[in-house]
């Protein structure tokens, strides 16, 4: 992703009618509380994978093609995702367009409820004219699997960054990981995120610095979706992906650490 990957409410106010707007919470949300107004809805179990040996995981290309399509999406439409959680579901929304080769994505700062303070809001749902979405090639993955999560634990230039909350920490965490919860990134007040200088702060001081390669995990690759989106706003560019996360980790019997 790009350092501007993350855009303020006014610059989407200036632009709803040159991008293309998505609204990842569930339909009863969109349909009964409202939405940004031109927003389409594509609820966050929509695009996971629903098959159980991969439950949460990418939805396969053919799933995200037939979806993206649907909602009347081109390749070349800027996306601006958003969800009323701080971003974290409309984060993975964008990383598994970017893991499917889509460029022009931004997430919104802060969220619905953020939004409905200024801003209008609309009940009326757009329907899009459906598209053929062809899925593409994204220059250089930032998935990683097992193994390269296992390199890592012994490499002085790379660092495990665990998103979860310090209990889950706490209570079992990949060997050598380093510990910051998603939220800690996320102003309450303004329920987007914090400022760059405070970001870098709480990143940097708990040893995720850009000088080395990050490695993010979680559960199940929700909040370090979100956490993905950040360290790109912020110019990291060497970010590992572990998708799998603890749920991949643990099926393969992987060491925890305990505190």
């Amino acid at each position: 992703m790009h350092e501007n990957v993350v855009v303020s409410a006014e610059w989407l106010a200036d632009r709803l009618d040159e991008v293309r707007v998505v609204d990842v919470r569930d339909a009863w949300e969109y349909d009964g509380i409202g939405h940004l107004p031109g927003a389409v809805n594509i609820p966050f179990d929509a695009f996971r994978s629903s098959d159980a040996d991969d439950a949460g995981m990418l939805p396969g290309v053919e799933a995200w093609e037939d979806l993206l399509g649907s909602a009347g999406i081109d390749e070349d439409d800027t996306i601006v995702a958003y969800d009323d959680m701080h971003g974290v579901f409309a984060a993975r929304f964008l990383i598994t367009a970017e893991l499917y080769g889509h460029d022009r994505l931004h997430l919104l700062d802060g969220d619905f409820s953020s939004w409905q303070r200024d801003h209008e809001t609309t009940t009326n749902a757009p329907s899009p004219d459906p598209v053929s979405y062809s899925a593409r090639d994204s220059e250089g993955t930032t998935l990683v699997g097992r193994e390269a999560v296992e390199a890592a634990i012994d490499d002085p230039d790379a660092v495990l960054v665990d998103t979860r909350d310090p209990a889950e920490f706490a209570d079992g965490h990949l060997p050598g990981a380093v510990n910051v919860d998603w939220l800690d990134l996320v102003d309450d007040e303004s329920r987007g995120l914090k400022s760059p200088d405070e970001l870098r702060e709480i990143l940097e001081s708990n040893g995720a610095i850009p000088e080395k390669r990050v490695i993010l995990y979680c559960n199940t690759a929700r909040r370090i979706s979100h956490t993905y989106v950040v360290l790109s706003s912020l110019g990291y560019d060497d970010l590992g992906f572990y998708e799998g996360s603890l749920t991949d980790w643990t099926a393969a019997d992987g060491e925890l650490e305990r505190e």
